[in-house]
C-alpha cells in the first residue's frame, strides 16, 4: 500500500461490515490490511457471515466484534454510526444490497448503515448470474445515486468454478479505494475523461471477423478509478465481457472506425470536450477492403482478403491537438522485453506525439487480471512490479492527476 493510502488510513474509524458470501474470509485479510495501516476497526458479522467465519477470528486479530442489534445497553447501532469516518460492507451479498435499496433496517449492520453519515463502501460478491440480475442491477444504481462507493465486483473465477463478473475485488485493491474515498472529495471532479477498451472486431462478412485479442480489464479498470476519483467518464468499448462501472457513460462500437467516430464525437470539432483520452483499445490495424454480403464459401483455393490500413485514432489525436490538452496516453502491448520493450515504447511516444505510453510484454498481460508495466513519459520510464490491473490503474490515474495539476512539469513531445 502507498504511503499517501496509509497516511489516508492512519487513525481513521472504520466499521467492515461482513455478510454472508464464500468471500467473507477474505475480510479477515482486508481487516489486517486496514489495522497495519493505522485504522481503527470494529467489525460486525450477520449472521450469514457467521456461518462462513467466526466471530473468534476476528476478535483474535483485536478487532471488536459485534453480532447482534440488541447487544449491551443503549443503542448500538446509533454509536457505531456516529463513531465511523466510513462503513465498509466487504462482502456485501445481493440480499444486503436488497435491504439497503429498500431502506431496511432488520439488523445491526443495516441499521447502522440507515444511520451514519459516513460514507458507505460496499464490495459485492456473488454468483454472476445473481449480478446479472436485472434487479441486482438496478439496486447498484440506487446505491450508487444515492452516493454509495462500489469496490467491484470483478471478472473471475468464483466459487462454483465459473468465470464471470461477481468476483470480490482483491481485499489491497478495497483498501486502496477505502483510502481514496476518505482522503477527501473526488480529485478528479469537474474533470472528463474519455477511456477506449476492448477489442474492435472488423467484418469480413456476416459470421467471419478479423479482431484482436483483448478482455477490456485494463480499461474498465482505469475508467472505474477515474469515476472514483469525481471524473465524468465516457468509456467507448469494443464486445467485452465485463460490466461497465456504475456511473460511468459507456458507448459500445465494434470497427476502428465506430471507435474514430465515437473518440471525435466525445471530443468535439476543437478536441477540447475532455481533459485526457486514454486509448486502452485494441485497435484492429487493418480491415476487409470489402465487406462481403454472404458468407463467403470454403474453397480448396484458399482464402485471399485484400486489407486496407485503418486509422491511427491515437496518433492522429497527437496531431490535431494544439495544446497539452487533451492529454493523451496510450498503450503499447508488444513481444518484445527489456531495453527493446522501452524503445519500441519511447518510439511509439515520439511517433504518435503523446503524453505516456505504458507499454508491457503480451504474454504477461493477455487474459490475466494482473500486469507488469512501463510508465514511458517524456522525461522517465518507470518500471512498475506486477500487480493486479486495478493497482495499476491506481498509478496511471495518478500520473494523469499529477499530469492535469502540473502541465509545466512533463515536457510535451515533439
Amino acid at each position: 500500500m502507498s504511503a499517501d493510502a496509509k497516511a489516508a488510513l492512519l487513525g481513521k474509524q472504520i466499521v467492515l461490515g461482513v455478510t454472508g458470501s464464500i468471500a467473507a474470509y477474505k475480510a479477515v485479510i482486508l481487516l489486517r490490511l486496514l489495522q497495519k495501516a493505522g485504522a481503527q476497526v470494529q467489525v460486525v458479522l450477520t449472521e450469514g457471515a457467521q456461518q462462513f467465519v467466526g466471530t473468534r477470528t476476528f476478535s483474535g486479530l483485536g478487532a471488536t466484534v459485534h453480532t447482534n442489534l440488541w447487544e449491551g445497553p443503549g443503542e448500538l447501532h446509533v454509536d457505531l454510526a456516529r463513531w465511523a469516518d466510513a462503513l465498509l460492507i466487504a462482502p456485501i451479498t445481493a440480499d444486503c444490497m436488497a435491504r439497503l435499496a429498500s431502506g431496511r433496517a432488520d439488523d445491526l449492520l443495516t441499521s447502522t448503515a440507515l444511520t451514519t453519515v459516513a460514507p458507505v463502501c460496499l464490495a459485492p460478491a456473488m454468483h454472476p448470474a445473481m449480478w446479472r440480475a436485472p434487479v441486482t442491477l438496478e439496486n447498484a444504481k440506487t446505491l450508487f445515486r444515492r452516493g454509495m462507493h462500489f469496490f467491484g465486483p470483478v471478472s473471475g473465477e468464483v466459487a462454483s468454478g465459473e468465470v464471470g463478473v461477481g468476483r470480490f475485488q482483491e481485499p489491497e485493491d478495497i483498501a486502496l479505494g477505502l483510502a481514496r474515498v476518505l482522503y477527501g472529495p473526488g480529485s478528479l471532479t469537474g474533470r472528463h475523461v474519455v477511456v477506449t477498451a476492448g477489442p474492435t472486431v472488423e467484418a469480413i462478412d456476416p459470421v467471419r471477423t478479423l479482431s484482436n485479442v483483448s478482455s477490456g480489464k485494463m480499461g474498465y479498470a482505469v475508467a472505474e478509478i477515474l469515476q472514483s476519483r469525481g471524473a465524468q467518464v465516457t468509456l467507448i468499448s469494443g464486445p467485452v465481457s465485463v460490466s461497465a462501472p456504475t456511473g460511468v457513460k459507456l458507448v459500445p462500437i465494434r470497427s476502428a472506425l465506430e471507435l474514430q467516430a465515437a473518440v471525435l464525437d466525445a471530443l468535439g470539432p476543437n478536441l477540447d470536450g475532455a481533459d485526457a483520452v486514454v486509448m486502452a483499445a485494441a485497435v484492429s490495424d487493418y480491415r476487409p477492403l470489402a465487406v462481403s454480403a454472404e458468407k463467403l464459401k470454403r474453397t480448396a483455393e484458399g482464402m485471399h482478403l485484400s486489407l486496407v490500413p485503418n486509422p491511427d485514432i491515437l496518433a492522429d489525436l497527437g496531431r490535431l491537438r494544439g495544446s497539452l490538452r487533451p492529454v493523451l496516453i496510450g498503450f503499447a502491448l508488444e513481444t518484445a522485453d527489456g531495453d527493446a520493450l522501452i524503445n519500441l515504447g519511447r518510439r511509439k511516444l515520439i511517433n504518435k506525439r503523446v503524453d505516456l505510453i505504458v507499454a508491457n510484454n503480451a504474454s504477461r498481460a493477455l487474459g490475466r487480471d494482473d500486469n507488469e508495466a512501463l510508465l514511458i513519459s517524456p522525461i522517465d520510464c518507470i518500471k512498475l512490479p506486477r500487480m493486479s490491473k486495478s493497482t495499476l490503474a491506481v498509478q496511471i490515474v495518478d500520473w494523469l492527476e499529477r499530469r492535469l495539476e502540473s502541465p509545466s512539469r512533463v515536457e510535451q513531445t515533439d
